[in-house]
């Protein structure tokens, strides 16, 4: 091979790599949007409960139906199944205007009305791209890392709280009105995003697979193809894993701050700069573990250990009053382990645990599951919070517990090997 001939594919390797690259991070600012959107609205809640006097059911239905819950769950559910009949662009690309919809009403809310509708259509649409943004990232990654790649996304979800929180921290002094700044940049985002995925490809996996089946002449996949013996115990797992982790993790995400101003005495200010705090060390966590280690070291004990750190950050609030520095050293361990525990190894095995026409269909009904049973948990939330935290504390704890037992006792070992490799073990 001359010199040219190595530099020209050298380029053009790192060409490949940076577009590589591109496509996830533009895949997975739908995790940015979500978290954002999730953490926004929690950041806002003590602001809305003070200024419409907003009664705990109320609060308790503005959890249950945004972004976190119910109405992510049906976005997902119809968003993956449509994704894998129609291509993952066709579903990501344009759902990011109807979220800028549902922000408006956000934006210019006067009552909890109109908060709790802005709010299901804002989920309706996360909800839908998480599959199609999940599957793509899983589907356009090289071999050997697809972990690497699944942690831009987490990254992406963690720095979306990062961002909204400090906003909130700086447009403090303005009341609710700094809220709506804040809904305003998500909208605006997401109107951007759309314009920058029109020039992405489509997933040649999803195409080659379309292709395979009418080749074969074959039935179309539909979704009663999910509802085999060995997807169904995939998906049992996994959801199983991810449905507890995600009832603290929504618990956490949505009414944390409100639970340290309203339990923990905080001011307001202080409230959401713990939770920035958490979100900053998470991104952390992500990078310097999950991606450097996910692709090449054994997932199953990684698992473990992320589920024993906060199984331990859980317990000291149910063990210890809720002062300040309780406070910092619960996120400090639950950061942590979070990083790269539950929500990273979902995205990356259920990408990896069926085949393409089903991976976002079968994402989608998993996701489905977790936020509308988390949807019907947040109800009783400010309840639980009223009557006493320390009985909620240890409720989380167990959660926690229940999801790092399934998580290890199901754990894949896929790491290293190619979705056309998992794909035929499958057959």
């Amino acid at each position: 091979m001359s010199v040219t001939t190595a530099i020209d594919t050298y380029s053009a390797d790192r060409g490949e790599q940076a577009n590589d690259w591109k496509n996830s991070i533009l895949a997975g600012l739908a995790n940015y949007i979500d978290a954002g959107s999730i953490v926004a609205g929690s950041a806002a809640l003590a602001l809305w409960v003070e200024t419409y006097r907003l009664s705990n059911d109320l609060v308790g239905m503005i959890g249950a139906f945004g972004p976190n819950a119910i109405s992510a769950g049906v976005g997902a559910f119809i968003g993956g199944r449509l994704c894998d009949l129609f291509g993952r662009k066709k579903i990501y690309q344009y759902d990011m205007l109807f979220y800028a919809f549902g922000m408006l009403w956000l934006i210019f809310a006067v009552n909890a009305w109109m908060i709790v509708l802005g709010f299901f259509l804002v989920g309706l649409a996360v909800g839908a791209d998480i599959p199609a943004s999940w599957s793509l990232i899983a589907e356009m990654a090289p071999k050997g890392a697809r972990g690497k790649h699944s942690g831009v996304a987490q990254v992406l979800w963690y720095l979306g709280p990062v961002v909204v929180l400090l906003m909130f921290l700086a447009l403090t002094p303005l009341g609710l009105m700094g809220a709506r700044i804040v809904f305003a940049h998500l909208a605006i985002l997401a109107v951007a995003l759309t314009f920058l995925r029109s020039k992405m490809q489509e997933s040649q996996r999803w195409l080659d697979a379309q292709a395979s089946e009418s080749a074969r002449a074959q039935p179309r996949v539909g979704l009663r193809d999910l509802f085999t013996r060995q997807h169904i115990r995939s998906m049992a797992f996994l959801a199983g894993m991810y449905v507890f982790w995600n009832l603290w993790a929504g618990t956490n995400g949505f009414f944390f701050p409100y639970i340290l101003r309203t339990v923990g005495d905080q001011s307001q200010a202080m409230s959401v700069a713990i939770q920035a705090g958490s979100f900053l060390i998470g991104m952390l966590s992500i990078w310097l573990i999950f991606m450097r280690w996910s692709d090449r070291v054994n997932q199953r004990m990684m698992f473990l250990v992320s589920a024993i750190i906060q199984v331990i950050g859980m317990s000291l609030l149910a063990l210890f009053p809720l002062t300040l520095t309780v406070a910092i050293i619960h996120v400090v361990l639950m950061a942590v382990g979070q990083g790269f525990g539950a929500q990273c190894f979902f995205q990356l095995w259920s990408s990896e645990m069926f085949p393409t026409l089903l991976r976002s269909t079968a994402q989608g009904v998993m996701f489905a599951i977790v936020r509308i049973l988390l949807g019907i948990w947040s109800f009783f939330v400010p309840v639980l919070t009223s009557t006493g935290f320390t009985t909620l504390a240890w409720i989380l704890t167990a959660f926690l517990l229940i999801s790092g037992i399934i998580g290890f006792w199901g754990a894949p070992r896929n790491e290293g090997k190619s979705l056309e490799e998992l794909e035929a073990g499958l057959a």
